[in-house]
């Protein structure tokens, strides 16, 4: 596609479906055509199609198995502005970074609770 394509755009703000323009559709159309492996599935082919869960079960149980939403979430997924140093030293210490950003947020946490208790207790 040239590198002016209508497709190519990145739309701002919230995702939208970006029509290719006549010409694109036209270059995918020949493309469609031209490969072997590819054709436009009939009104037979549509009948024969059955779930996958029936075809493959094996398959469709692995991805219901694979990691999904929590069941009771113990953590809130957010946004969070990091200066670059603090980010990368996370980073190099390898798999498990952000788990180790929030045990330290915690830890923070936790000793600010522990002084302001004791300030309000006259004791800080």
């Amino acid at each position: 596609m040239n590198e002016k394509s209508s497709t190519m755009k990145k739309p701002a703000g919230k995702r939208k479906l970006v029509r290719p323009t006549p010409e694109e559709n036209e270059h995918i159309n020949a493309g469609i055509a031209a490969d072997p492996d590819t054709r436009e599935l009939t009104e037979k082919d549509f009948a024969r199609m059955r779930p996958a869960a029936d075809v493959h079960p094996e398959i469709v149980e692995a991805y219901r198995r694979s990691r999904g939403k929590q069941k009771a979430p113990t953590k809130i997924a957010t946004s969070i502005r990091l200066s670059p140093g603090v980010l990368a030293a996370y980073k190099q210490t390898g798999a498990g970074w952000q788990r180790r950003i929030d045990e330290d947020l915690q830890e923070i946490v936790a000793r600010r609770k522990v002084k302001e208790s004791l300030r309000k207790r006259g004791e800080g």
